[in-house]
């Protein structure tokens, strides 16, 4: 008769103190911020993409993968992040190896390896195990991090990055290096060192500019003058910077925008979306998104200022950085005050790969800041 009793209790036990350490890892303030974000996604893609079936149900569904992706980062702890930081980072490499071997081309880009029965593309694994890779790096040398160590932290990032490049593809060999260098830089990277590589950088550029593939060089001298191919290159930048322009403060109003229903606004659902945006939202809604940015920086920064360990922090600090990198770069292409280069806006613009790369990062963010009270083991 007890026995009986003690397996209902059993059966009757409350369901959420079993859940409720897995739902804990959400840091409030983040959580707060993506949603908006996302709800705000929400409304100018259904605007961008009004004329494209099941776009809607695709952005939706790429949202409940990053969530889900995000989540699940969340729930795993730094410790096992820096075990397979290496081997993440190896895999990476090889994969990137076998692209430049046996890629599938499209566009006149060798960027994806087709495995069968997936067809993948190995530069965006390297978005996160880049920084991961040198967090793990800098931790396993941080009471000995000299020149050498910055060398071979160089070394570690050139290493995928020109792979990448040769691909080619300028834009994810951009956010690479970027997450790698940002790790570099708060590992103590001095600010002399940093002057010389700007200087030895302006003065390589004559030899960049002829290592550059003929559409890249094209891209930038669109850059400085749209109008000499008004319909064929320059065509992206004139009608984005009219459609900004022309929203004014306080925009045309919801799916009023003139130059995205006319389609007039190339790629307006992914790389070009803030041009919805400021058309139909204005200076106002742009300025509310940046907020937004900003305060997503902000707490990621907070996060990583409050970390436990030296990996905990350098990854964090770059994954924050990372968002800065994603926003201030579309939004400076869609602009015209820089190239075009293929990158999104962040958790705005359609599309899985950039979508869950990102959630992912906003899960590592919670991780450490869950698990900050936490010594190293």
């Amino acid at each position: 008769m007890r026995s009986a009793k003690v397996n209902r209790s059993i059966q009757r036990e409350p369901l959420w103190p079993k859940i409720k350490p897995y739902l804990s890892v959400f840091d409030p303030a983040l959580s707060i911020v993506l949603l908006i974000v996302m709800l705000f996604a929400l409304v100018v893609q259904y605007s961008a993409a009004y004329n494209f079936e099941g776009r809607m149900a695709d952005h939706l569904r790429n949202f409940m993968v990053a969530f889900l992706v995000m989540w699940a980062t969340a729930n795993l702890k730094p410790q096992f992040m820096m075990r397979v930081a290496p081997p993440l980072y190896i895999l990476g490499v090889i994969l990137l190896i076998a692209v430049e071997l046996f890629g599938d081309i499209s566009k006149g880009a060798q960027r994806w390896l087709n495995l069968g029965f997936v067809r993948i593309q190995p530069s965006e694994i390297m978005k996160i195990a880049m920084p991961l890779m040198l967090a793990w790096f800098f931790q396993q040398r941080e009471n000995v991090s000299g020149w050498r160590e910055f060398v071979v932290a160089t070394v570690l990032l050139g290493i995928p990055g020109v792979l990448i490049l040769k691909q080619p593809d300028l834009g994810t060999a951009m956010l690479v290096f970027a997450s790698g260098f940002f790790v570099i830089f708060f590992a103590g990277l001095s600010w002399r060192v940093m002057g010389g590589l700007l200087l030895a950088f302006l003065a390589s550029l004559p030899v960049l500019w002829n290592l550059m593939h003929d559409y890249q060089r094209q891209r930038v001298l669109t850059l400085i003058d749209p109008t000499l191919d008004p319909l064929g290159k320059g065509f992206h930048i004139i009608q984005s910077t009219v459609a900004v322009g022309s929203g004014g403060f306080t925009g045309k109003g919801f799916l009023q925008g003139t130059q995205t229903h006319l389609e007039f606004i190339p790629e307006r659902t992914t790389d070009f979306i803030f041009a919805v945006l400021a058309e139909e939202f204005g200076l106002l809604g742009a300025l509310v998104l940046l907020l937004l940015y900003t305060c997503l920086i902000i707490r990621g920064l907070t996060i990583a200022a409050n970390a436990p360990t030296l990996f905990s922090r350098l990854l964090a600090g770059a994954i924050s950085l990372i968002f800065f990198v994603y926003g201030f770069v579309n939004i400076g292409m869609v602009s015209g005050i820089l190239p075009v280069v293929g990158v999104p806006l962040p958790m705005m613009s359609y599309g899985g790969t950039a979508m869950v790369t990102l959630g992912m990062g906003a899960g590592i963010l919670m991780s450490i800041n869950h698990n900050k009270k936490l010594v190293q083991t």
